[in-house]
């Protein structure tokens, strides 16, 4: 899993027909050795631009959608409340 903040929305008109209906938003990896590495990732909770989220990546991400055929690498699965040092 990967701490990220979210930091825009990505508007797709056209897209595969399997992403209809998903939110798709920007966000930047904080801490780490990738920190700063931008990824779009499918927001499946509701956060919000500048939430500091938590994202899952790969298989595990497409099985938060309930199906391995969607084309999605990467999910919002949880918004972080806490400070937490990431640096």
């Amino acid at each position: 899993m990967i701490a990220a903040k979210l930091i825009d929305n990505v508007w797709a008109t056209r897209k595969a027909e399997s992403l209809n209906g998903f939110k798709f938003m920007l966000a930047e990896e904080i801490g780490g050795v990738h920190a700063g590495r931008r990824l779009i990732v499918v927001d499946i909770i509701s956060a919000g631009i500048g939430d500091r989220v938590i994202v899952c990546t790969g298989s595990s991400a497409r099985r938060m959608l309930g199906n391995d055929d969607i084309p999605v690498d990467a999910v919002v699965v949880g918004i972080i409340d806490e400070d937490c040092n990431f640096g």
